[in-house]
């Protein structure tokens, strides 16, 4: 019906439009007579800072467009808090985040050179052609003594190696026999210890290797040729080792390796086995078939060619397969040096590296190119250049073989690019070497591999082939001219999603971002801070690497740099909360950086939400920020303590988004010191580190001021504060605690008042009510109450807990603070004081944690019971009397029933505790007489947990019980005013186990407690807002998702004339009488429905039953969509249900009776339904009366529930920002018994009384109540406005007398 109003508003204003002018009723005029607050929030809602003038122009499109949608198009409770519960973000699982970290990076110490050439005797078993390859490290061995010769090429093989590993250790064998050989393994091994050691092998003056996996070397004399297994030599160079075999058939060689039964020792382990042989690595020359080419144009050494002197030897095989007429003797007169990428050698060598990196990127798996390509220097590159071996030795018709095995690369179409690059450079090389002042043009590679990644972003996506160029973008970060276009494009492919940051990280991105930090460009700052967003929301490890090279200096530069935009402050502080995370020097580095000063600034110097200028996520990220860099760090908590933190804190607390306001809660829990230990039973003493304790006062104190949130993400937070408080200060909690439970004492009372054990206590919310004097103490699902509570005097006269002595503090009203505090001080009035306050604090802590474990929210009341379970305060089995008279057990959230004993504290004037012993005839039947005697239940009690002891137990039969032994048919002993039953043996006969409180009530046998061990103190819960918030920053950011968006437009325009047909036939209808039944039917129900709501696009009616139970019917096909229960506490009954967002995914919201509002998703999907919020909408009632009987109702064009009952106000409830907007004042000394909130005029709400009475509100106007009205003389069941344009109308029903 409310969708129906809107659109019929809509409709009739556009119908008075057609002679030219605006005839009534008209579209309303939303800012004419708005306050200047609604103004401001509609202005932030659209983001138009001229409210007035968003008026005009809706009004003016509504003249001119007469097809414009009608609806409202805002949603509400569709954001990322409201998908899924923030508790179920996976942990980052290490082996997985952290595949592309190596985690054993080796370097290659000592290479042993082996030269078997015996020059100018060939080998018996090879035949050379004529004329043939001669030339041996691109030296001819004819062309000069032999010695000499040999000496010289195994001086060039030395110096070719040294080009790829200077650092390595060299040794070189000329013709060596076996015990040389053996000997310089070695000595090779025992030098490099655990670094890898590369055997180098020349075999081309040697016969070729054996089929049984034999080399050759020479006697003493060269008379012979020795055989040398390979397992020898294997067993001398140990592992890890490379092997580089250029010989004929060297192929015999891997394959031996390969087909050995045994790798290593014969007693050697699976794990062992494995071990060794990825330790081990072999290139070798050609297959086990195959013959050395010995073709003139290529060196005898071609394959050691290809490995140690790459660009060389790919000119002078490409200059005669181009199509352009190359000089390949130019080839060593290439100006430039191989390491300078500005000159053409070394232009040629960067393309080369970029392509053989891809080429193997691209074929071969992430873990083998990890460990072929990564982890060694030297192993790397000589992989590279065995790509290039492969390409030129398989035109000569040899196939080089590797062991790990490599899929055949030499037909890649980069290889294509690399032969463009090469004539491009050689085409310029006669104008160079000719004229010293021609400039050498650099290759367009780059650019167009560049050009080639940036189409694949626009079109590729996971479910595609990664992009071949990513590797090409890597080596591209190396050039400052292609830098700043290849980091952009870099952080659109990383803002793809996890998996693109995984690839660039597996490629081996990491280095080189990290050595950007050191740059002072400042063209590169945003896009950096943006690529190291990407890479710590998916891998918190690199916070080591920043630190230990000082990049988190990078980042709070950047954080405290002028004219930086607040979402990219926002990075910056993410980053750095991520360095700190967890990190001892992190957080030590950032400390000393005065990083805590530079976000409370900045925290301070946002602009207030009222400004329309906010960033919610650069506020969010300051305070987690700040939680993580003090979480821990005492240096870190007396700096903020110093530069007033809390305060600072304090006002954002209020801010609109939760996210923020959770991230504050946060960020104040932190500051809060928490032993490693756990709870402690000492508590802090006083005369140590009192300002600490003060200010950790404070700080619950401004905790308590989001207790009533309407978000679950920040309730859950405090919750977790709250144990981090009741951890640290354990013994006035359990103090306050036992003083919330114990009853009145005899003497020195006066009557008081309170309802500390409702949910949400009405004192905590409007200090200014009364409470109901007889509802005393009630239990978590609040049951009936056992007693009332007294106020203890002081000495002085004044009342504890009054607003005069306890502050003013929302729950400055309980009236327990003299007993467990202690009004009475030898110190003198400033120490009496200061603990009457400390213990103010700490009641409305126990208050406050008692409310959280009742929360409406599972997850939150789940750390709400934990909490107590901190404090001491366990729970006990409950099984209640159902309403047949049965039994029924509910499995549900277990509240609290007792608190274990607390040590008495000097100083503390406790109650007399005889007051159990109602039939002894002692001071209690005095005190009795002045206070109502503990009423029956009325309901079930919230209770539930461990069946094996039993907690406190309070009772007017606990003193038979006592004295008597245990009887299980005897009727269930009443517990905090409920009744239980217990299925373990009693603990009341072990006295000596210790059935004290604070007070000594051993004596009088008011409770029996049960001690809990040292090996089961409860555990501090975690927060989960910094890991939940971390999300963000791992989905896209620059392109968000609008894939649905046309779906969305569309389907809305669909339902808009959906629903104006439905009127025209409605207002067209025969039926007009209410009388006249168009459908029925049977909801199956045991018990009666309680509402009724219908869907208005769909054959859907949601139904809801006494015991709340959803039913969601499709009454076309006459069956069930879904069931589930709205909640499973005892308390039940369903006051309305609504629908949110009708145009869309609606939502459905389900108003219980108890003043809590539960949001479900899903709720048409058959056991899919979930839990999109709930809260507390309504907090504490009237005195006198026992229930809230709370009513709602939801204005969808403003985003606002209202909600009232038994209270004196009507809470105005913003779902937008999910907080309490205003609170109306009812003018009534009757209740709110029926609500409705006007659809198409935003400003008005009407209620009906108990007592009959109608009235309508104008929330523009000051006084709000505009119009009162008695039309009925009993309850008002219900009401709503008249359906169409006319708000002026109002339907309404009431019981008849």
């Amino acid at each position: 019906m409310a969708l129906g109003d809107v659109v019929l508003c809509r409709q009739r204003s556009m119908d008075s439009m057609g002679g030219g002018h605006l005839g009534p009723p008209g579209p309303p005029h939303l800012a004419s007579t708005l306050p200047q607050e609604l103004i401001d929030d509609l202005a932030r809602r659209n983001q138009v800072e001229d409210a007035h003038q968003l008026t005009e122009e809706v009004e003016s499109r509504f003249a001119n467009e007469p097809g414009v949608s009608f609806l409202p198009n805002a949603s509400y409770l569709c954001d990322l808090r409201h998908d899924a519960d923030e508790a179920a973000v996976p942990a980052a699982e290490p082996g997985v985040v952290s595949r592309w970290r190596m985690k054993d990076r080796m370097k290659t110490g000592w290479v042993a050179l082996c030269m078997c050439l015996n020059i100018g005797v060939d080998p018996p078993d090879v035949i050379k052609i004529s004329p043939c390859a001669r030339l041996e490290c691109w030296i001819d061995p004819f062309s000069t003594a032999s010695v000499k010769a040999l000496e010289a090429i195994g001086k060039n093989l030395q110096t070719q190696y040294e080009r790829w590993q200077p650092r390595a250790r060299y040794k070189v064998s000329l013709d060596p026999t076996v015990e040389e050989v053996k000997k310089l393994c070695l000595s090779c091994r025992k030098n490099a210890k655990g670094e890898r050691v590369l055997f180098h092998y020349n075999g081309h003056g040697v016969p070729r290797p054996t089929i049984n996996g034999e080399l050759w070397l020479f006697n003493k004399n060269f008379t012979q040729y020795i055989p040398l297994s390979v397992y020898e030599l294997e067993s001398w160079l140990g592992n890890p080792s490379i092997y580089v075999l250029d010989c004929s058939a060297a192929g015999m060689i891997v394959n031996a390796f390969c087909e050995r039964p045994e790798w290593g020792s014969s007693s050697a382990s699976s794990t062992a086995l494995t071990s060794a042989m990825k330790d081990c690595i072999l290139l070798a020359a050609c297959g086990a078939n195959e013959t050395l080419p010995q073709d003139m144009e290529l060196p005898a050494d071609v394959f050691t060619s290809c490995l140690t002197t790459p660009i060389k030897i790919a000119l002078r095989w490409f200059c005669p397969r181009s199509l352009l007429p190359l000089n390949p003797e130019l080839i060593d007169q290439i100006p430039g040096r191989q390491n300078d990428r500005k000159t053409p050698l070394g232009e040629l060598n960067w393309i080369f590296t970029a392509i053989t990196d891809t080429i193997a990127w691209n074929v071969l798996p992430r873990e083998l190119f990890q460990r072929l390509f990564r982890q060694d220097l030297l192993v790397a590159s000589l992989f590279r250049n065995f790509l290039l071996a492969e390409r030129i030795m398989r035109a000569a018709n040899c196939c080089p073989q590797s062991y790990p095995r490599l899929p055949p690369t030499h037909q890649h179409p980069m290889w294509h690019a690399w032969d463009m690059a090469a004539e491009i450079c050689l085409s310029q090389l006669p104008t160079l070497l000719n004229d010293p002042n021609a400039e050498f043009q650099p290759s367009p590679f780059f650019t167009e591999q560049l050009t080639a990644f940036e189409v694949w972003l626009e079109h590729g996506s996971e479910r595609k082939k990664p992009p071949e160029q990513l590797p090409i973008v890597l080596q591209v970060l190396l050039s400052q001219s292609h830098r700043f276009r290849a980091l952009v494009l870099l952080g659109r492919f990383l803002d793809m999603g996890a998996w693109a940051v995984d690839l660039a990280l597996s490629v081996g991105i990491f280095p080189y971002v990290l050595k950007l930090l050191q740059t002072t460009a400042t063209d590169l700052r945003q896009i950096l801070v943006f690529i190291w967003t990407k890479i710590l929301a998916l891998d918190k490890s690199c916070q080591v690497d920043l630190v230990k090279d000082g990049g988190h200096q990078y980042f709070i530069h950047f954080l405290n740099s002028p004219d930086i935009h607040a979402e990219q402050r926002a990075m910056a502080a993410f980053v750095l909360a991520v360095i700190v995370d967890g990190h001892q020097h992190g957080q030590q580095a950032c400390i000393d950086a005065d990083l805590i000063s530079i976000c409370l600034s900045h925290i301070q110097a946002t602009p207030n939400a009222s400004d329309g200028q906010t960033e919610p996520l650069l506020l969010q990220w300051l305070c987690l920020c700040l939680g993580k860099l003090w979480d821990g760090s005492v240096k870190g908590v007396s700096i903020a303590f110093l530069e007033d933190a809390p305060a600072i804190l304090g006002k954002v607390l209020s801010e609109p988004q939760p996210e923020v306001r959770a991230a504050a809660v946060y960020a104040l829990g932190t500051l809060v010191k928490v032993g490693v230990d756990g709870p402690s039973t000492e508590g802090p003493d006083d005369d140590v580190d009192e300002d600490i304790l003060a200010a950790e006062q404070k700080i619950a104190s401004l905790l308590l001021t989001v207790l009533c949130d309407g978000s679950p993400l920040v309730r859950a937070e405090l919750a977790i504060a709250m144990a981090r408080l009741a951890s640290s200060h354990n013994r006035m909690f359990r103090q306050a605690a036992a003083a919330y439970l114990k009853p009145p004492s005899h003497s020195a009372v006066l009557p008081g008042y309170r309802n500390p054990g409702y949910s949400y206590p009405a004192q905590l919310m409007y200090p200014g009510s009364i409470p109901d004097a007889d509802q005393g103490l009630q239990t978590l699902d609040g049951g009936t109450p056992y007693r009332s509570v007294m106020r203890i005097v002081r000495s002085s006269g004044s009342l504890a807990g009054s607003p005069g002595s306890a502050g003013n503090s929302p729950v400055s009203d309980n009236a327990v603070l003299g007993e467990s505090i202690g009004m009475v001080s030898s110190n003198g009035g400033s120490r009496s004081c200061r603990r009457m306050e400390e213990g103010n604090v700490y009641v409305q802590c126990i208050i406050a944690v008692y409310a959280l474990a009742r929360d409406p929210y599972p997850r939150v009341a789940s750390l709400g019971r934990k909490v107590l379970r901190i404090v001491g305060v366990e729970s006990a089995q409950v099984v209640v009397a159902s309403r047949a008279g049965g039994v029924i057990s509910y499995p549900r959230n277990p509240p609290v029933a007792a608190l274990p004993p607390t040590p008495p504290m000097p100083g503390v004037l406790h109650r007399s505790t005889s007051w159990v012993a109602s039939s002894s005839g002692n001071v209690a039947s005095t005190w009795r007489i002045t206070t109502p005697p503990p009423s029956p239940p009325t309901r079930p009690a919230f209770l539930a947990g461990s069946t094996s002891t039993l907690r406190r137990v309070a009772s007017m039969d606990i003193s038979a019980a006592l004295n008597g032994g245990w009887d299980a048919s005897r009727p269930a002993v009443r517990l905090a005013g409920d009744i239980v039953t217990h299925t373990a043996s009693p603990v009341l006969n072990s006295l000596s186990t210790g059935l004290a409180d604070a007070a000594g009530m051993l004596a009088s046998g008011l409770s029996a407690v049960t001690m809990e061990t040292a090996s089961t103190a409860p555990v501090l819960p975690e927060s989960t807002i910094y890991k939940w918030s971390c999300g963000h920053f791992s989905r896209p950011l620059l392109e968000p998702s609008h894939d649905d968006e046309e779906e969305i437009l569309a389907r809305r325009e669909i339902r808009e004339k959906e629903a104006l047909s439905g009127i025209a036939r409605c207002q067209h209808s025969s039926v007009s009488k209410v009388t006249d039944q168009i459908g029925s039917w049977d909801t199956g129900s045991e018990v009666g429905t309680k509402a009724v709501l219908l869907h208005p696009f769909k054959p859907l009616v949601c139904i809801a039953d006494d015991n709340e139970t959803i039913r969601i019917w499709d009454y076309d096909l006459g069956e069930v969509v879904n069931t589930f229960e709205n909640h499973n506490t005892p308390d039940k009954g369903v006051s309305k249900l609504c629908l949110l967002n009708e145009l869309d995914d609606s939502l459905l919201l389900v108003g219980s009776s108890d003043g809590s509002v539960r949001v479900w998703k899903d709720y048409t999907q058959k056991d899919k339904h979930r839990l999109a919020t709930s809260w507390q909408a309504v907090q504490g009632h009237k005195p006198g009366v026992r229930g809230i009987s709370a009513v709602v109702d939801w204005q969808q064009m403003t985003g606002y529930l209202y909600a009232s009952g038994q209270i004196s106000s009507i809470m105005a409830w913003d779902l937008d920002r999910e907080q309490l907007a205003s609170r109306i004042p009812s003018h009534s000394d009757s209740y709110v018994s029926a609500m409705a909130a006007c659809q198409t005029h935003h400003a008005h709400v009407i209620t009906g009384c108990g007592d009959g009475s109608v009235k309508v509100y104008d929330i523009r106007s000051r006084e709000m109540l505009v119009c009162a009205m008695k039309p009925h003389i009993s309850k008002v069941m219900g009401l709503d406005f008249q359906p169409g344009a006319d708000f002026t109308k109002v339907v309404l029903n009431s019981v008849l007398k």
